[in-house]
């Protein structure tokens, strides 16, 4: 049986440091979004930003890639290019940001993308306690506007 959780001490907004049981296969938002946090349009606006980072291959790669040889295509069509998916997706990831906006983009991409905690991101930010999750409603709200999530 593979382990889901893991104990961690955090800080909470008062300073004071506390145990937690952390799920280690969910992010911030989907934290924020299965606690009632983050509504489910904001939640899809999100996870569609994310996806399109990965797409665009702009996390964190290795040095040489693993994925095999190049498939063929099925019938009825030709495989999609991987190059102009990815190029896709790096349009709408920047399509998003840019609706986002200044200030609104730093706290998008290091909570949905990143994976950040809200906690973590303020940090970083040299924002107050609890100003992220405000500031993240805000930025989700843009993108799924931009995404046109209804």
């Amino acid at each position: 049986m593979a382990v889901n959780h893991i104990e961690q001490m955090i800080e909470d907004p008062q300073g004071q440091a506390q145990r937690v049981m952390v799920h280690i296969g969910e992010s911030p938002l989907a934290w924020l979004h299965a606690r009632g946090h983050l509504p489910e349009r904001l939640y899809v606006a999100g996870d569609r930003l994310r996806a399109d980072w990965e797409k665009a291959g702009l996390g964190v790669q290795v040095t040489m890639r693993w994925d095999g040889a190049p498939r063929q295509p099925g019938r009825g069509g030709r495989a999609p290019d991987p190059t102009m998916v990815q190029m896709s997706a790096r349009e709408r990831f920047d399509g998003a940001i840019r609706a986002a906006g200044p200030g609104l983009s730093d706290i998008l991409w290091r909570v949905v993308c990143a994976g950040e905690g809200l906690v973590a991101a303020e940090r970083a930010l040299g924002w107050p306690s609890r100003a992220g999750k405000l500031v993240l409603t805000l930025a989700l709200d843009r993108v799924a506007n931009w995404y046109r999530v209804r």
